[in-house]
């Protein structure tokens, strides 16, 4: 298999991709997790290798980190063709998406990541490509203008959405395996710090993997994030090996609590009890009280905060549940939270 990274869209070091890369499994067999959609996307691997086409194009959404773009990385060896990676907001013009289409070989991998971020001027191009693998170019400007329609290799379109809800249905209705990933439960992450474990050469117990699951939040890319700096102090503090003693303070150090909460998310519940009464408060005004942009709160912080129950959203905005003052130390309000002027 050929593989050829166009662009990185992580904004992580070398080192951290280069772990993040190793820890990748690379065959559908070895990936942990999300039974029900590899046994789909086998079915679908199976009959286009019988069928000898291409595999239909591929629209996975969830939350970051549960492994969409590693899915893309599967997908292409398991059908022994090349893997292309780009992103949505790389794709600023229609000739950025032009040259990256004719330069595709029959079979290939497409990766787009974050799609819903794909401007409309090239979603419209990208149209007729995964549909009649045809692709038009627009030659000159004004009267003189001509149009040309180029054929490509029938190639299969893999997106990845952190947001299903801002793929346009135009782009939607195109793909035609549409899949989501789930949060992972703790037995299967305690399966991939193992192996991630074993790959990084770390001296590990079960009672340390176990922690460490327990606390990643169900997200394959946390529990090898906490498993590396857990590794950082195991090695500088503690003799080298991971158990549970050593797991507890380091992610006591980390700030990571027995719920798998940092600093922010913990900040954000914090705020909403704390200085708006519980809620509701608007994502906005609850971005600005914690520092962080509202995308970022609303993608990277809420989905886990919904999940396990912490956080509520409602029409007025977002609201402390009884669970979450107990996570803090306080007592719950005896009656529902009054709304507050300006929320």
């Amino acid at each position: 298999m050929r593989e050829e990274r166009i662009l990185m869209v992580d904004p992580v070091s070398e080192e951290e991709q280069a772990t993040e890369q190793s820890l990748r499994p690379r065959r559908l067999d070895d990936f942990v997790g999300q039974p029900k959609l590899k046994e789909r996307l086998g079915i679908s691997i199976d009959a286009a290798a019988q069928l000898g086409r291409p595999l239909d194009h591929v629209l996975l959404s969830g939350p970051p980190g549960l492994g969409k773009t590693t899915l893309a990385t599967i997908l292409a060896n398991e059908l022994g063709t090349r893997l292309r990676v780009t992103s949505g907001p790389a794709l600023e013009r229609p000739g950025d998406l032009a040259s990256m289409l004719t330069n595709l070989e029959q079979g290939d991998v497409f990766f787009v990541d974050e799609i819903h971020r794909l401007p409309r001027i090239v979603e419209e191009v990208l149209y007729p490509a995964m549909e009649d693998f045809e692709l038009d170019i627009i030659l000159g400007k004004g009267p003189s203008a001509q149009s040309i329609r180029l054929d490509l290799p029938r190639f299969t379109l893999v997106g990845a959405t952190t947001r299903k809800g801002k793929v346009t249905a135009p782009l939607r209705d195109r793909f035609g395996i549409v899949d989501k990933l789930d949060y992972y439960e703790a037995s299967d992450l305690k399966a991939i710090v193992t192996r991630s474990a074993a790959i990084l050469d770390v001296d590990i117990t079960e009672d340390g993997a176990r922690i460490i699951s327990r606390r990643s939040r169900g997200t394959p890319r946390i529990a090898n994030r906490l498993l590396a700096r857990v590794r950082d102090y195991a090695i500088a503090r503690a003799g080298g090996i991971v158990d549970e003693a050593t797991t507890l303070k380091a992610l006591e150090i980390f700030e990571v609590d027995e719920l798998g909460l940092d600093k922010v998310d913990r900040a954000i519940i914090a705020s909403i009890v704390n200085k708006f009464g519980g809620g509701p408060v608007g994502l906005s005004t609850l971005a600005i009280a914690v520092g962080e942009e509202p995308e970022t709160v609303e993608d990277a912080y809420e989905p886990f905060l919904l999940q396990i129950g912490l956080l509520q959203r409602t029409p007025r905005g977002r609201m402390a549940t009884a669970s979450a003052y107990t996570h803090l130390g306080l007592e719950p309000p005896a009656t529902p939270q009054q709304i507050l002027p300006g929320t």
